[in-house]
């Protein structure tokens, strides 16, 4: 594996172990902040609605690399939303916490539980 791709993945699993540590010991859990459902981190639960599914991107954006491809009706955990690039109207992109720490355009993503919160 090339250095470059090496270290892509180390700091996707750097930044995926942070955000974990983060979900454990951050202001949430610490009680400091209001439990208002928009904007507080916690997993919550989307559907994939993509026709021929949903390709996972390792930023917000459309054009960063593909992580996988999410299935038409795949039940994924959302860890938090960030603006990202704006696809078919809507700007927001959900981080998904199903062990690839990818992100998905919300546009292709409905909420099941609730709206996820804001990324910290």
């Amino acid at each position: 594996m090339p250095l470059r791709s090496t270290l892509m993945r180390i700091g996707i699993l750097t930044a995926g172990g942070a955000l974990v540590a983060f979900a454990a010991t951050g202001p949430v859990a610490a009680g400091d902040r209001s439990r208002d459902d928009d904007t507080t981190s916690s997993v919550t639960r989307g559907r994939v609605t993509a026709v021929g599914g949903l390709r996972l991107h390792d930023a917000p954006t459309r054009d960063s690399r593909v992580v996988r491809v999410a299935p038409f009706g795949e039940i994924v955990s959302i860890f938090c939303k960030t603006p990202g690039e704006t696809v078919d109207g809507n700007p927001l992109w959900y981080l998904l916490a199903d062990g690839t720490w990818a992100w998905g355009a919300a546009r292709f993503i409905d909420n099941i539980d609730r709206a996820p919160g804001w990324c910290q």
